[in-house]
């Protein structure tokens, strides 16, 4: 489904798929907004108009990104409310300069920061050095971080555990495309997901082991096999669609070995 088409639909409609979406009955969501049930029944079916506060006020309680939100706005004949405005702004200059200090302050070990769509935005120094190798299509200005990871000529075949770490990246997909609903998300899903693997179980469900708190990414360089886990943080109360889909991925060192080879470099 295309932007186009989103806007050509009624706000009503939207709104029911959204509510549907979230696997919530008219009555729970009417409970949650605090609206009468017929109201928003006649809301949905277009037998009326919600005002530019009643569309905000039901996708705030539906979770509805911001992105969408201002789909759900023009959709309804109001103008969108939230900016998208361009990374290298002027006006996004404090937030690339906090993005920068944790890109840095994370060295010796690798940090990136991506899109929605998992687009690579910026990078530390020590991130190149997981990439080394990768062809060269995968690493140009439109790298996309997880065909990167699991791609047959990127780092899928220095992954150790790519099965595990598979398994891990396309459970992270899933759950944002249960609360976004984006076709262009599910589309890339559907690529990487097609993508071969090796690992005598591609599809493993991702289950405690003994010793295992977390999932490591356990990758090959140098013949020395390095084991990470990363943390994944966002900006806090975004009221900007560029802002609010900034992910910084950071990985530490999983065992000391890690510390001490990404130490030397």
């Amino acid at each position: 489904m295309t932007t186009v088409e989103i806007r050509q639909r009624p706000v009503g409609e939207l709104l029911r798929q959204w509510r549907e979406h979230r696997r919530l009955s008219q009555l729970e969501l009417s409970n949650q907004a605090e609206v009468s049930t017929r109201h928003l029944s006649f809301l949905e079916t277009g037998r009326a108009t919600p005002s530019r506060d009643m569309v905000l006020h039901l996708a705030d309680r539906l979770e509805v990104p911001l992105r969408e939100r201002n789909s759900l706005l023009v959709a309804a004949g109001y103008a969108p409310v939230y900016t998208r405005t361009a990374l290298d702004s002027p006006e996004l200059a404090p937030v690339r300069e906090a993005v920068r200090q944790i890109l840095t302050g994370h060295d010796p070990y690798p940090a990136v920061v991506v899109d929605r769509y998992w687009n690579l935005l910026d990078a530390n120094a020590s991130a190149s050095f997981l990439t080394a190798g990768a062809a060269e299509h995968l690493v140009g200005p439109a790298t996309n971080v997880l065909r990167l990871a699991l791609h047959p000529e990127g780092m899928a075949p220095q992954i150790i555990n790519l099965g595990e770490w598979r398994a891990h990246l396309l459970g992270q997909l899933r759950r944002q495309l249960a609360v976004v609903a984006d076709p262009e998300l599910t589309e890339l899903y559907r690529e990487v997901a097609a993508y071969p693997c090796d690992d005598e179980e591609p599809d493993i469900e991702l289950t405690p082991s003994a010793g295992n708190l977390i999932v490591p990414l356990r990758i090959r360089r140098c013949d020395v096999e390095l084991s990470f886990f990363s943390t994944i943080a966002t900006f806090g109360t975004p009221l900007d669609v560029t802002v609010a889909e900034l992910v910084i991925e950071s990985f530490f060192p999983a065992d000391d070995t890690t510390r001490a080879f990404m130490t030397s470099l």
